[in-house]
C-alpha cells in the first residue's frame, strides 16, 4: 500500500483550508488549526516547508497570516505532496535515477515499480488544488477527512 504520512494529510488539510478562506485576506495558523483541530506547532513545520517551496506566502503583523502563493489551478497535488513527503515512489530504488537496486544489481521487478511510479506521479499531477476545493464547496466542509490511522 502506498501510504501517505500525516505530514501530507495534514499539510494538505492546511492548504485547503488557507486556499478557501483567503478571500477575506491573509488566513491566520490558528483559525486554521482550529478549524482542522490540528496542533498550530505542528502545521507551522508544515506551512514553513510549503512557504520555502512558494506554495504559500507569509503576510506580516496584526492581520497577518497565510496565503496562495499563485492560483489553486497552479497547484498541482503532486507538487504539494513531494515538498511535504519528498519523492512519490512505491519503493525507494524506483525513484534513483540510473542507480541500481539495493541488493547491488539491476532487480527484475524494479522496471514494474518505475512504471508505477510514473503513473502514481501522473495521477498526483493531473489533479490540483482547486479540484480540491471543489470536491470540498460539493461537502460543504473540509473538516473531519483525516483518516484514522
Amino acid at each position: 500500500m502506498l501510504k501517505l504520512s500525516t505530514r501530507s494529510r495534514y499539510g494538505l488539510l492546511a492548504i485547503i483550508d488557507i486556499a478557501m478562506h483567503q478571500e477575506k485576506g491573509p488566513v491566520p495558523l490558528r483559525e486554521v488549526a482550529r478549524r482542522q483541530n490540528l496542533s498550530e506547532n505542528y502545521l507551522e513545520h508544515l506551512v514553513g516547508s510549503m512557504r520555502r517551496a512558494d506554495l504559500i506566502k507569509s503576510v506580516r503583523g496584526p492581520s497577518g497570516g497565510y496565503l496562495l502563493a499563485r492560483a489553486p489551478l497552479k497547484i498541482s497535488l503532486g507538487e504539494i505532496i513531494r515538498v511535504l513527503e519528498g519523492p512519490i515512489a512505491p519503493v525507494e530504488c524506483s525513484h534513483l535515477d540510473d542507480e541500481k537496486c539495493f541488493s547491488g544489481t539491476d532487480c527484475f521487478i524494479r522496471g514494474f515499480w518505475e512504471d508505477l511510479r510514473v503513473e502514481v506521479n501522473r495521477v498526483f499531477d493531473s489533479k490540483t488544488l482547486e479540484d480540491l476545493m471543489e470536491s470540498a464547496k460539493k461537502f460543504n466542509s473540509i473538516s473531519g477527512c483525516l483518516p484514522q490511522d
